[in-house]
Formats: C-alpha cells, sequence, structure tokens
C-alpha cells in the first residue's frame, strides 16, 4: 500500500474505532481494526510489509492514545510479521484460513501486548487479561475479517501486486 493512502485510512479507522465501534461493543469488547488491517495486509503482502505496516499502525495509534508509545507498535508489528509468515506458508486466497490466521496472530499480538505492560510494571491478572481481554477481542475481529479480506484482496490485485 502507499504511505500517504495507509495513514489516512488509520487515521479513519482509528476515528471510526474509538467512536461508533464503542455502539456496537460486547461485554465491553470491542474488536481492533487497526489489528484487522496489519494483519490481513501482511498475510497477503508478507513479512517485510506486514511488520512495517504493523509498526507504523501501532505508532499512530499509540500517538491517538498519547500513553506508552510503542507498545501497540510493538505488539501489531509482531502480529504483523506472523501473519506474513502464515501468508508465505498457507493458501492465501481462502477466506477461513484468513480468518483462522487473523484470529492466531490478533491474539499472539494482545499477548506481546501484555508482556510489554508486565515488562512496565502494569500487573494484570494473566487469566482476566487472556480469558476477557484477548481472546474476546482476537475472536470478535476475526469475526470481520471475512468482510474485509476481499476488499483488500482486491485491492491488491488492482495495484498489480503478484500474490
Amino acid at each position: 500500500m502507499h504511505l500517504p493512502f495507509y495513514l489516512l485510512l488509520l487515521v479513519v479507522i482509528i476515528i471510526f474505532q474509538t467512536t461508533i465501534l464503542n455502539i456496537v461493543a460486547i461485554a465491553g469488547v470491542t474488536p481492533d481494526l487497526v489489528m484487522l488491517l496489519v494483519v490481513l495486509s501482511g498475510f497477503l503482502l508478507g513479512t517485510r510489509e506486514g511488520a512495517f505496516l504493523g509498526f507504523i499502525g501501532g505508532i499512530v495509534e499509540d500517538l491517538f492514545s498519547g500513553c506508552y508509545i510503542g507498545i501497540n507498535a510493538l505488539s501489531k508489528m509482531a502480529a504483523g510479521y506472523l501473519a506474513g509468515a502464515a501468508g508465505d506458508r498457507l493458501y492465501r486466497e481462502n477466506i477461513p484460513i484468513a480468518t483462522g490466521v487473523t484470529f492466531f496472530t490478533s491474539l499472539a499480538g494482545l499477548i506481546v501486548n501484555y508482556l510489554l505492560l508486565l515488562y512496565l510494571k502494569i500487573h494484570v491478572s494473566p487469566l482476566y487479561a487472556f480469558l476477557r481481554v484477548a481472546l474476546p477481542t482476537a475472536a470478535y475481529t476475526a469475526v470481520l475479517a471475512p468482510f474485509i479480506f476481499r476488499r483488500i484482496f482486491r485491492y491488491i490485485q488492482l495495484r498489480g501486486r503478484d500474490l
């Protein structure tokens, strides 16, 4: 993706995520649209692009949140890299595979986020963090993957990028 287009898309997604998506929260859990975009782009484009887009997306999200600059950048970079590695080994055009990759890489990114918070001495119960935050957020994000996957796939094809 072109960087200016990606940055504009990230800003729109973050504004949408922090305002409108709170209405559709289920038990206080909302999907992570930045993670969704990073993971699906990484899955289709590869490890290098996935890590780069994850870092950029995480930094933009960190700048909007205003605290602990770099935590989202590192966790989304890890998720983008893992999604790119999965995309190198799996069939990329399959929506159920992309949905599964979205779930597992989102979960991995959220676990990295939790570990970084522990490193900063911010203690949250591991059971609460996993069962009430990471697992539901990854599942909710993965549920949206089939609806977004085709659009990202089509955009990459229109740009002439070889999958």
